[in-house]
């Protein structure tokens, strides 16, 4: 990443992580390898591996329906947390924020 592009990147993420609620971030690389976390390792570790599967196969779902389409967002929301996944090509972006505040 070029030294302008990463200090951006860097920005969205601090910007995102200010907002209230925001448990934390992830950042997975195409292997599944988290790059960026404000998590512990284990909790980190969790989320990246069953949120890039389930990704994965909400992506495969949405080609399958329409092949000219493709998945951009995914929005989870369970009792404790709203889990919000972006996907791109070089890198799953994953936030963790408590849905009431």
């Amino acid at each position: 990443m070029a030294g302008t592009e990463h200090a951006n990147v860097e920005d969205t993420l601090k910007r995102i992580e200010a907002h209230k609620g925001v448990i934390g971030t992830i950042v997975v690389n195409t292997e599944g390898i988290p790059i960026r976390t404000t998590l512990d390792n284990s909790t980190t570790v969790q989320y990246a591996g069953l949120l890039r599967h389930l990704a994965m196969m909400a992506r495969s779902t949405v080609r399958n329906i329409d092949p000219q389409n493709d998945l951009t967002f995914l929005r989870i929301r369970s009792k404790k947390h709203e889990i919000l996944v972006v996907p791109e090509n070089d890198f799953l972006l994953i936030v963790i924020q408590n849905p009431s505040e």
